[in-house]
C-alpha cells in the first residue's frame, strides 16, 4: 500500500495532535484529510511553517490542563451516594454502573465523559468504593462513591 506524509492541523483521535508529521495510507490524506483541511502535505516548504501550529498545540494544551485541573478539584470534593435493596450478606438488588456515576456528577455540576471513570465493573456491595477518574494527560482524581441500603438509612 502507498503511503505518504502529512503535518496535521488539528488533532485527529489515534493519529496525532497539531504540527504531527505522520504517515498515512495515500488515499486517506487525498480523499479525507486534505480536503477537509486537516492535514497538508509535508513537504520541505510546508514543514517550515509548523511553527504556529506548534504554538496552536501548546495553548490548547494548556487550556485542557488547566480545565481538568479545574475538574480534579470539583471530583475530589463530590461524594456521591446511592440506594439500593441490599439482600442478607450486603449483596445489592442491581448495581451502580459508570453512567449512574456520570448521571450524578452532571447533577453535582461536574461534567465528564463516562470513559473517563475507571470502574471494571459495576458497584453491587453496600459500602464506600473509590472510583478513578482519568482526565487529560496523567491528571487523575479519586471520586468517593457510597451505597446505602434503605433499611440503613431509615434504622441511623
Amino acid at each position: 500500500m502507498a503511503t505518504t506524509e502529512v503535518i496535521l492541523r488539528t488533532k485527529i483521535d489515534n493519529l496525532g495532535a497539531e504540527a504531527d508529521v505522520v504517515k498515512v495510507k495515500a488515499g486517506y490524506a487525498r480523499n479525507f484529510l486534505i480536503p477537509q483541511g486537516k492535514a497538508f502535505e509535508a513537504t520541505e516548504e510546508n514543514l517550515k511553517h509548523t511553527e504556529d501550529l506548534k504554538k496552536a498545540r501548546a495553548e490548547r494544551e494548556a487550556a485542557e490542563i488547566s480545565e481538568a485541573q479545574e475538574v480534579a478539584a470539583k471530583i475530589k470534593k463530590t461524594k456521591l451516594s446511592f440506594t439500593l435493596e441490599v439482600g442478607q450478606g450486603g449483596k445489592a438488588f442491581g448495581s451502580v454502573t459508570s453512567i449512574d456515576i456520570q448521571k450524578k456528577l452532571e447533577e453535582a455540576g461536574v461534567t465528564i465523559d463516562r470513559k473517563a471513570l475507571q470502574l471494571d465493573s459495576p458497584i453491587k456491595t453496600a459500602g464506600t468504593t473509590k472510583v478513578e477518574v482519568k482526565l487529560a494527560g496523567d491528571i487523575t482524581a479519586t471520586l468517593s462513591v457510597t451505597v446505602e441500603s434503605p433499611e440503613a438509612t431509615e434504622e441511623a
